[in-house]
């Protein structure tokens, strides 16, 4: 193979990692696909579908090759795309280089619990990897719709805009769009306060609230994610009304296909935190955001009710019903 023609290497066997995988080869372009379990692995080179995620998915096997070595994968492929959940992240690379010169691509949307750190910033502080050698894909886009092939969204973030702009064009194809963006770091954030707002979506859906209320939590938080997002990384150029900012926000928040907001609903209807985490089949990536966007807000002084009424029902156990009310009547204009 050319250097062109390098299978892209995929971390995961989740629903995103399925439909990564989808959209790559569906585009005519290798993909290396790391499967943890060899059962699954086996099954799914047999079979050629994914038993547990997006079944209906058919693997092209002329594209797809199915790898369980993941050192070898990394080895071999110029681009690895991380979309495991964040909180096996740190477990599932122990132990392994991953080579400099290399290109990586987080597909994760959430943080490293262990050590609170965005996942661009875990792999430049745990692996060395240089921050112009890190992208980022982020929404709107959900799974479920890429499964069906239903015309998709996605924008991909670097520091460099012609990293960007090459893992663009492995990912465009007939019903994906992509776009470009340098805003590495305020992107990534606004990908991990989504599902924070997602949650709380939820929660008020739980609770009752209808769409009129939704339409004013909405608004409310892509304020409070902008006064983060300048607090954290301060950026002239940022337009939080562009795709990977509200967009992404909406889509997690309104629709029936977001975990975060599944969570969330769970929560508003009574259910312990925990009960609700056992119930899911999918991480929560809010669950752990949560706690780092409240540690980094406080630090700051600054004033995020949404996000400090979701981290209260999740870590303080405080009333949904109670703080939400709060909220409506104190916070949310």
């Amino acid at each position: 193979m050319t250097a062109r023609q390098s299978p892209i290497g995929i971390v995961g066997s989740g629903s995103w990692a399925t439909a990564l995988m989808k959209m790559i080869s569906d585009g005519g372009r290798p993909v290396k696909w790391w499967i943890r379990n060899p059962e699954k692995a086996t099954y799914i080179q047999e079979y050629l579908h994914n038993p547990d995620y997006l079944s209906s998915v058919e693997i092209h096997p002329n594209w797809v090759t199915i790898c369980n070595d993941l050192q070898e994968l990394v080895n071999t492929c110029e681009t690895i795309i991380l979309a495991i959940p964040s909180a096996f992240l740190h477990q599932g690379l122990q132990g392994i280089t991953l080579p400099i010169g290399h290109t990586y691509v987080s597909a994760i949307k959430g943080i490293e619990p262990n050590t609170q750190l965005v996942m661009a910033k875990y792999l430049e502080v745990h692996h060395h990897i240089p921050s112009d050698q890190i992208a980022i894909i982020t929404g709107p886009c959900h799974a479920e719709e890429v499964a069906a092939e239903k015309l998709s969204y996605l924008t991909v973030a670097a520091n460099r805009l012609d990293v960007a702009e090459t893992i663009k064009q492995q990912l465009v194809g007939q019903y994906i769009k992509v776009k470009c963006s340098d805003d590495l770091m305020g992107a990534e954030y606004a990908a991990v306060m989504k599902n924070i707002y997602a949650i709380g979506a939820g929660i008020a859906h739980g609770l009752g609230y209808g769409d009129n209320f939704l339409a004013l939590y909405t608004s409310c938080a892509i304020r409070e994610m902008e006064a983060f997002l300048n607090a954290i990384d301060p950026n002239a150029e940022r337009d939080v009304n562009e795709a990977a900012y509200l967009g992404d926000l909406l889509v997690t928040c309104y629709s029936q296909f977001s975990r975060n907001r599944t969570f969330g609903n769970m929560l508003g209807k009574g259910y312990l935190v925990k009960a609700a985490q056992l119930e899911m089949n999918m991480v929560a990536e809010g669950y752990y955001a949560s706690k780092l966007v409240y540690a980094k807000s406080s630090k700051r002084a600054l004033t995020l009710p949404i996000a400090d009424a979701v981290y209260q029902v999740i870590y303080e156990n405080a009333n949904a019903k109670s703080t939400f009310r709060a909220l409506s009547e104190n916070s949310l204009r």
